[in-house]
């Protein structure tokens, strides 16, 4: 069961958060300040972090600047009402592994979380993904569905590397945007809908086990049988 250390200053939120990651299979511990956070984080094991940019006592981006120095690796969610890009890009140097802005679905944090303990346990000398039949040469750049090789355009390639690396898992459309495209998501955009429907098209052919599947209202997933 995965720990997961939550550090938020507001006790409503902090329980919203636990109370998510318990349904979810996850075991968490609160911490309200930076100092005990930090203490917390720096004494004892966790597979995650989540963690408020705006904490009394020791500032947020201070306290992943401490974890960072001491070797910690641990993976770290921040949580911020701070939505300018350039607080994100702090938070981001500072040490921090994603950054989710605040309201938020507490559904969406633990899908974030997923994807962090995913992509930590994945190894760095990893040279292909395989997901069912599909798979995806991480050197050559190159996908093969069956026997059928598959050309995609760079972005396309990023798109569905991510989606492989997460295949069984909810991929919010904030999620994507933020992750492949490395910007700050605009809900009005349909970039996301228009890629996802084109690569949908060059790996789901005719009569192939569809793959790519939409979660409506949700976002998308890349089955994994």
């Amino acid at each position: 069961m995965p720990r997961i250390l939550v550090i938020e200053d507001d006790p409503a939120t902090a329980d919203e958060i636990a109370a998510c990651l318990t349904a979810s299979g996850f075991e968490s511990l609160k911490r309200f300040d930076g100092p005990t956070g930090l203490e917390a984080a720096m004494s004892e094991r966790f597979d995650a972090i989540t963690l408020d940019r705006m904490l009394p006592g020791l500032d947020g981006l201070d306290l992943i600047k401490a974890l960072r120095d001491a070797g910690s690796e641990a993976p770290v969610l921040m949580v911020s009402a701070l939505s300018d890009v350039d607080d994100r890009v702090d938070g981001l140097r500072a040490g921090g592994d994603d950054y989710l802005i605040k309201p938020f679905s507490p559904k969406e944090l633990v899908a974030r979380l997923e994807v962090l303990l995913r992509r930590r346990r994945t190894s760095g000398a990893e040279v292909r993904l395989r997901v069912a039949d599909l798979e995806l040469d991480l050197v050559k750049h190159e996908a093969i569905r069956g026997e059928r090789r598959i050309e995609l355009l760079p972005m396309e390639f990023q798109l569905l590397e991510f989606m492989m690396r997460n295949a069984g898992q909810l991929l919010t459309r904030r999620m994507i945007f933020e992750k492949v495209w490395e910007y700050y998501f605009d809900p009005g955009t349909n970039l996301i809908n228009v890629h996802v429907g084109k690569l949908r098209r060059k790996i789901d052919g005719p009569g192939l086990l569809p793959l790519i599947r939409t979660e409506r209202g949700q976002g998308y997933m890349l089955y994994a049988p």
